[in-house]
């Protein structure tokens, strides 16, 4: 029996704009391929536009791609779709709930609209406020909760009908810490027991501490796909990040910075220079020397170990953390 929950074979979007002579084609998705094992926490980041929430609605069956093929928990996507709503949850970032009702309502109905008899919901809805910590607010309309009272109604939602697989849309965005901690701790829950989490996130230590394994999608296609550790490896070295006070000094030191033997790879970014480097500490004195002596001024400079920004700032040209603002 094959472990793998999730398949894509060059799945692709096209939408079309205009009419006539001005029609206009443009291809949001492109060729992307994806495999997803059982049991795992699956992270999928991308600069915004860049066709992960059109994959996202797709795999969901919201929308139906252009080409390609895809099988979700054992069923085809386009032949089967009713089959494969029964086996996944979908946590979006705009919620689900009825405001109007309270969380054991909500809870009532999302059961019943699977098929669950009467009597299994009740206890099923119960189960899932006790759950969730939701007791003290359950009876109150939805309309009145905090915002990560609503997303804990939401994720509960999701899984009302226990799905193979869940898709969690950004779940934790507009959360305090304290919140999205305790997120991450039911996201960890759910895979304990055996559950797939397919997650889209904006927040780099989420995906980095949570995920087995994270693709990078951009301008349509993947661009990196591996486990957050071995992706953040390839990059190598350490990176030195100097901010400049405008273009000119950046692509001034840009040319002074190539001559460096101990510079692996240079990447720009605005007014800043990345600086894919071994032994970084030791080699700031000689790049603070070097500015000095050509009379280039910076804002700051920093020093850091690789990270998941750094393998998305490498792979897409933007930062993920520009993204979220």
């Amino acid at each position: 029996m094959s472990d793998t929950i999730l398949q894509t074979k060059n799945l692709s979007k096209t939408f079309s704009s205009g009419r006539g002579k001005k029609k206009k084609d443009v291809e949001a998705v492109k060729g992307v391929d994806l495999e997803v094992k059982q049991g795992e926490i699956f992270g999928f980041l991308g600069p915004n536009g860049a066709g992960k929430s059109t994959t996202l609605n797709i795999l969901t069956t919201l929308l139906a791609p252009s080409n390609g093929a895809a099988t979700v928990a054992g069923y085809d996507l386009l032949r089967e779709p009713k089959k494969v709503r029964e086996q996944i949850g979908y946590v979006s970032q705009a919620g689900g709930a009825d405001t109007a009702s309270n969380a054991f309502e909500n809870l009532l109905l999302q059961a019943r609209l699977y098929g669950i008899s009467k009597v299994q919901a009740q206890q099923k809805a119960k189960e899932l406020v006790e759950r969730f910590q939701m007791t003290e607010f359950a009876q109150r309309e939805a309309s009145t909760y905090s915002g990560g009272q609503k997303r804990r109604l939401e994720l509960a939602l999701g899984i009302v009908h226990q799905p193979k697989l869940v898709f969690l849309d950004e779940p934790t965005t507009g959360l305090d810490p304290q919140s999205r901690a305790y997120f991450w701790g039911e996201i960890a829950r759910l895979k304990k027991e055996g559950m797939t989490i397919f997650l889209t996130t904006h927040y780099l230590e989420e995906a980095d501490n949570l995920c087995d394994r994270v693709a990078i999608i951009d301008h349509g296609t993947i661009v990196a796909l591996d486990s957050p550790l071995q992706l953040k490896r390839e990059i190598g070295g350490e990176t030195i990040a100097v901010d400049f006070l405008n273009e000119k000094d950046r692509e001034q030191a840009k040319t002074l910075f190539g001559n460096l033997k101990a510079v692996q790879k240079i990447y720009p970014q605005d007014n800043k220079l990345h600086l894919v480097v071994q032994d970084g500490e030791s080699l700031i004195a000689e790049v603070l020397r070097m500015l000095d002596k050509e009379h280039i001024s910076i804002q700051t400079i920093g020093l850091s170990r690789p990270s998941l920004d750094d393998v998305f700032l490498q792979k897409t040209g933007r930062s993920l953390r520009e993204e979220k603002k």
